[in-house]
């Protein structure tokens, strides 16, 4: 798919009022102007003027000369896609890129620029419910939690970003988002503010995770703080917040030297964490209340869950939180016979994989500090 500046609404010819160019820059104006999040625009601007230029190489120039067979041509167009490595893209990925279209003709129907949305009858792939690809036993993920290197300042920052993700479960940009206010060691909670959807939520986080953060904050942080009015908790070595794309290559970076036959990088931890409290007991329903999952059969019961209860459920069910005899993960990482809810659970999280190697989780980073 394409990449870089071609990605951008400016590349596609705006002297037309009816162009594609002049109504996704309108439909992205939209969203601003009624506060949808950052991130949503700029994930679904690449696909709008993907879908754009597919169009217009097709002779069909303005969005009112869409109609319901030409969506259906450009899905079967994903489908047959083939990227560089000559794998097709995933049906997340395809959804992904369907998404921002349909939306973008409901939005052109409701401004009365369209007397019909051509995508209105579009059937998204269904997505397959299995278990992940890659998910770490609590032994192979206490390997990885020991690479870093302690006589290191970099190495202590380090360490304390993985107890973070196993602990919490977090996504990686919900990590470099963290600020010194959403940390509470002495109840044991870690403040998301504006996670997906921009809603916040109040986590769990185990005893061992919060003790590394704070002697993170106390011996290391000082000294990598350049500006007294920067409150993000992990710094780079110029005292700016890390990037997700560098977060990536450093996690990933210890999955690989623990030398344990797997791959992965944050989201890595994500699955982990659900797997290992689900093998220990904990109730689908609170696990995604920590993950931050929202469906329409949970949310009157995520309303009901108070910090305390999930905390409780944390500490009972999560390796590195409880103390007790034999708690060891499986030799797989993964439940042996996971029910529909678990598969659901495990369904979300691949979807969000697949997301995030949509932004370029996958990408190659500077292996130097911002």
């Amino acid at each position: 798919m394409a990449k870089g500046n071609t990605t951008k609404v400016a590349s596609i010819d705006q002297r037309d009022p009816d162009g594609f160019g002049r109504w996704i820059g309108r439909h992205l104006e939209w969203m601003r102007v009624h506060n949808y999040s950052k991130h949503t625009v700029e994930r679904r601007e690449p696909s709008l003027v993907y879908f754009a230029r597919w169009c217009e190489a097709r002779g069909v120039a303005r969005p009112r000369d869409v109609t319901k067979p030409i969506v259906e041509r450009y899905q079967k167009h994903l489908f047959y896609y083939r990227q560089a490595n000559g794998k097709p893209l995933s049906w997340a990925s395809q959804v992904n890129g369907l998404n921002p279209i349909k939306v973008f003709f409901s939005w052109m129907a409701r401004q009365n620029a369209l007397l019909w949305n051509p995508a209105s009858d579009i059937e998204f792939p269904k997505l397959p419910k299995r278990l992940p690809r890659a998910v770490l036993s609590s032994f192979e993920a206490e390997a990885v939690l020991a690479q870093p290197d302690l006589s290191e300042p970099q190495g202590v920052r380090d360490r304390a970003i993985l107890e973070v993700l196993y602990s919490t479960g977090i996504r990686r940009s919900e990590l470099v988002g963290l600020k010194l206010t959403d940390l509470d060691s002495e109840r044991g909670t870690l403040l998301v503010r504006e996670g997906k959807g921009r809603k916040d939520r109040m986590v769990p986080i185990g005893s061992r995770a919060s003790e590394w953060v704070d002697k993170y904050i106390l011996d290391v942080r000082p000294e990598l703080a350049v500006d007294a009015h920067n409150d993000t908790v992990f710094l780079g070595l110029q005292g700016e917040a890390l990037g997700a794309a560098y977060l990536t290559h450093r996690v990933g970076r210890y999955v690989e030297a623990a030398n344990i036959g797997k791959t992965g990088s944050c989201h890595l931890f994500r699955h982990t964490m659900a797997t290992l409290m689900l093998e220990g007991g904990a109730d689908v329903r609170f696990i995604q209340a920590i993950l931050g999952h929202a469906s329409l059969e949970s949310t009157e019961i995520y309303t009901r869950v108070s910090i305390r209860m999930l905390k409780a459920v944390h500490d009972a069910s999560h390796p590195a939180a409880k103390k007790r005899a034999g708690a060891t993960g499986s030799a797989d990482g993964a439940p042996a016979s996971p029910s529909s809810d678990q598969l659901e659970l495990f369904s979300s999280l691949a979807a969000e994989a697949a997301e995030e190697l949509a932004d370029g989780e996958d990408d190659e980073a500077s292996s130097e500090d911002p």
